[in-house]
């Protein structure tokens, strides 16, 4: 019974070490055996190994290998010009030296993550502070974050890191300094779009001015030629007129009084008080008339047909009382061919005048 338990303690006592003899190294990770707190290997390469027994002479420290990320939030940042932005940031590194790693920050993520801020802090804060205000929102974005990298990277090497990137999530203006630039750039826009209604103000006045000045121009060339035809024309019909009434003088003046008494001597109930020597009746008289009508002389191309004879009344004693119409001036209807001529009927005689 003793040797059997004494053969069980030493088979556990011979299985401890060898399982505490045995570490593997994952394709993730990287480890270092430590000897009484010092470094005697270093594994970077995946695999199965051996240490001396027990973690009491020989431990071993697993470090990953895998690219790692670190975020900096609402970092405020100061550019050339004064103003300010807030920053969200991250940097990627990987531990590529483990002896460095254990031996800066004892191999301890997170102390490597405080040091990574506190550089990463510094660069940005250097980089933004050589940049005006919108380096950050133009294409020299991408010049920053490189820039920042290749600042902070030698710093990181010396403990065991190698930085592979630097990435400027968002760049942002902190509240108070975004609503005061909103209300800037609103001033300046609603001064852009006072200045373009401005522009297309004056630029539709000098559009009327011009629309108006030849609009102008274009009714008094055409007052003007309209008035040219008009003269020619009132010349020709004067010239036609001249030469149909300086056929016959005295038949043309005897046509016109007949026209003012046709005019005067009206149904409209006016009462004239005239004269019988007055020369408005001159035509009534014997001795004007002569017992006869004065026939019209016959124009160039135009058949005349002698008048029928008009006895002329005697003159009373006393003056007549007519109702007659408002009297018009003696001109008031020209003389045309036709009314100078009646036209002859079949029988090749005029009308008889009334």
């Amino acid at each position: 019974m003793n040797r059997l338990i004494g053969g069980l303690v030493a088979l556990a006592i011979i299985a401890y070490l060898v399982f505490s003899s045995i570490y593997i190294v994952h394709v993730r990770e990287q480890a270092l055996v430590l000897r009484f707190g010092k470094i005697v290997d270093e594994k970077t390469v995946p695999g199965l190994y051996f240490k001396l027994p027990t973690s009491l002479i020989d431990s071993v420290q697993i470090i990953d290998s895998r690219l790692l990320r670190y975020d900096l939030s609402n970092l405020e940042l100061q550019v050339s010009d004064g103003a300010k932005y807030v920053v969200n940031a991250f940097l990627t590194y990987q531990v590529n030296d483990p002896v460095k790693f254990r031996e800066r920050l004892q191999g301890d993520l997170g102390l490597a993550e405080q040091s990574i801020r506190t550089r990463l802090d510094s660069a940005l804060r250097t980089i933004y502070g050589n940049h005006a205000f919108t380096a950050a929102l133009s294409a020299e974005r991408t010049a920053m974050m490189r820039d920042v990298r290749d600042l902070i990277a030698p710093q990181m090497v010396e403990l065991g890191i190698n930085v592979t990137d630097v990435r400027i999530l968002s760049t942002d203006l902190p509240d108070d300094v975004s609503k005061s630039t909103f209300e800037r750039m609103s001033a300046e826009r609603f001064a852009q779009a006072a200045a373009i209604r401005a522009d297309g103000t004056q630029a539709a006045a000098s559009i009327r001015a011009i629309a108006s000045r030849q609009s102008i121009e274009l009714v008094a060339a055409a007052n003007k030629d309209s008035e040219i035809l008009r003269g020619e024309g009132d010349a020709q019909r004067a010239a036609i007129y001249s030469q149909a009434y300086g056929a016959d003088p005295e038949f043309f003046e005897f046509y016109r009084a007949l026209q003012s008494y046709r005019s005067s001597l009206g149904s409209s109930g006016t009462t004239m008080v005239l004269s019988p020597d007055s020369e408005f009746f001159q035509y009534f008289k014997a001795d004007t008339l002569d017992g006869k009508v004065p026939t019209p002389a016959t124009p160039a191309g135009i058949p005349m047909v002698p008048s029928t004879e008009l006895s002329a009344p005697e003159p009373p004693d006393v003056l007549p009382s007519m109702n007659v119409g408002t009297p018009q001036d003696s001109g008031a209807n020209p003389l045309t061919p036709a009314e100078i001529a009646p036209p002859a009927d079949a029988s090749g005689t005029s009308s008889q005048a009334q």
